[in-house]
């Protein structure tokens, strides 16, 4: 009896195991039934879509079709048309080739007449021509035997006829435009020349190239020359000049190819001699601040030479070389004051002409830049000139007018022709220069040489201190019209051979006279 509730509820397990092992069974059974199903409805909705693809791909198949065929029928019209066209435009090209051959033809054929034409004409102005030269060549043996004359001897002296009258007519020619531009040229350069010298007045004074030292006595000489002469060599190896003590009293000379390095002397050995204390100490002392003080005049006069012209930018270097000209001389002017009255000149002939004055004045005062350190440099001044203006930034007018203001090379510009007249023009004023009577002896000599090495010259003289020259010509052998041409050609001769300030007028002179006595 106490068993019963246990097998009750064994059975009931086993009833509920029995009843979950069959509900198991039969869900399974249900949804195998449902895959089924839906894989037949996919399959079939597959199929559909696979038709309805193949049906969509036909008719786009036949409505491609359709269009490469419209695009083929469309494209083979367009082809008709362009080769109908093309046949047609050829076909007119082959109409005009034709119609030019047909005019082609038609030439040919009158150009072959015209030629035969030519041909017969030919033939006949042969024929004439030699009837021509046969009369011809009997007028002129007709002619030879009038005359006396052959051909050769006659045709020579139609030309002499000729070229006498040729070579008078041309020297009257000559003369006269020489003449009328002359007295334009000369009236026009004088008045231009007249202002810009009324403008300008400038000092001259002469230098020397040597420097003289005053002595207060000639005790002096000895304690400069000091023991041993150590004093003397002291001074001349610090300053390169030499000291010269001779004769002359209480004076001492000093001589050196440097300008500057002969200043530097002059004012320290001005100084010593003041002082009273001259030692090689002392000496080198006082150069060394006498140098010092003529690079600071030097440096002070440059830039008052290009303040006083009113010019600007000028290279501190250049302004520096400027000063240096103060002590340059050359044939007794003081180059620096030589440079600024060229400047002076050529801006104010500048400016009548209705040039660029300031650019006239540069070029003036930059001129003669190669002096300054020509006794250091190799090379003319010329050359020094242009090198320096060249590396200083210059511009090309100024290196043009450098290097043309004595005729090294031609002057292309107005401003190196005004830099080369206002050099000369301040050169040749009475008291500007001076040369020594030696040279100025050789000089006329010279020049009367050249004039007297021309044929048909009977006697030269050099008058105006060189300035002119007075050529008697024999009036047997220079003709008047001769006259001209010659004084050209001294001229030229003068040009190339001499070496002068200013300019030289050659004057020549022709006259014929005669005499008779009456009894």
């Amino acid at each position: 009896m106490q068993l019963e509730p246990v097998v009750f509820v064994l059975i009931l397990v086993a009833a509920a195991l029995v009843a979950g092992a069959l509900g198991v069974f039969i869900g399974i059974t249900i949804r195998k039934n449902t895959a089924e199903k839906e894989i037949g409805s996919a399959e079939e909705e597959a199929r559909r879509i696979v038709s309805d693809a193949i049906k969509n791909a036909e008719a786009k198949k036949k409505e491609l079709v359709l269009e490469g065929k419209e695009e083929v029928h469309r494209f083979r019209n367009e082809s008709e048309k362009e080769i109908a066209d093309r046949r047609r435009e050829v076909q007119r090209q082959e109409r005009r080739i034709q119609q030019k051959e047909e005019t082609l033809d038609r030439k040919l054929d009158n150009v072959e007449k015209k030629e035969e034409k030519a041909a017969k004409k030919i033939k006949e102005a042969d024929k004439k021509l030699e009837e021509i030269e046969a009369l011809k060549k009997s007028q002129f043996e007709m002619l030879e035997k009038i005359s006396g004359y052959t051909a050769e001897q006659a045709k020579n002296h139609l030309l002499s006829q000729l070229e006498n009258e040729l070579t008078h007519e041309k020297s009257v020619k000559i003369m006269e435009y020489q003449e009328q531009l002359k007295e334009e040229a000369d009236e026009k350069a004088r008045n231009i020349i007249s202002l810009s010298i009324q403008k300008l007045a400038a000092e001259y004074v002469t230098e020397a190239t040597i420097s003289v030292v005053p002595l207060p006595n000639d005790e002096m000489k000895g304690r400069i020359i000091g023991r041993e002469g150590r004093n003397i060599r002291a001074i001349e190896t610090l300053t390169g000049v030499d000291l010269i003590i001779d004769d002359t009293p209480e004076a001492i000379t000093l001589s050196c190819f440097e300008p500057v390095r002969r200043e530097v002397a002059r004012i320290a050995l001005e100084r010593l001699i003041s002082d009273g204390r001259i030692h090689p100490a002392r000496i080198e002392e006082t150069i060394e601040k006498a140098r010092r003080e003529v690079d600071a005049t030097i440096k002070k006069d440059g830039e008052r030479a290009v303040l006083e012209l009113g010019l600007h930018n000028v290279h501190p270097e250049l302004v520096k070389l400027l000063g240096r000209l103060r002590y340059r001389t050359s044939y007794g002017q003081n180059v620096l004051k030589h440079s600024i009255e060229v400047a002076y000149l050529a801006g104010m002939m500048a400016s009548e002409l209705g040039i660029d004055p300031t650019l006239a004045k540069r070029a003036g005062l930059l001129h003669d830049i190669g002096k300054s350190i020509d006794h250091e440099v190799e090379g003319t001044h010329i050359q020094i000139g242009v090198d320096l203006a060249r590396k200083y930034k210059e511009s090309d007018a100024v290196i043009h007018a450098i290097h043309a203001h004595h005729g090294d090379v031609e002057a292309k510009t107005i401003v190196a022709i005004l830099v080369q007249a206002a050099d000369a023009l301040s050169a040749a004023r009475p008291g500007a220069r001076r040369e020594n009577v030696e040279n100025y002896i050789k000089r006329l000599q010279k020049l009367e040489e050249v004039a007297s090495s021309f044929p048909g010259v009977e006697n030269c003289y050099a008058i105006q201190a060189g300035r002119e020259v007075r050529v008697m010509v024999k009036p047997e052998s220079v003709k008047d019209e001769r006259m001209v041409p010659l004084a050209r050609e001294i001229c030229k001769k003068i040009e190339e051979e001499l070496e002068y300030p200013g300019q030289i007028k050659v004057n020549i002179i022709r006259e014929s006279r005669a005499a008779e006595f009456a009894k």
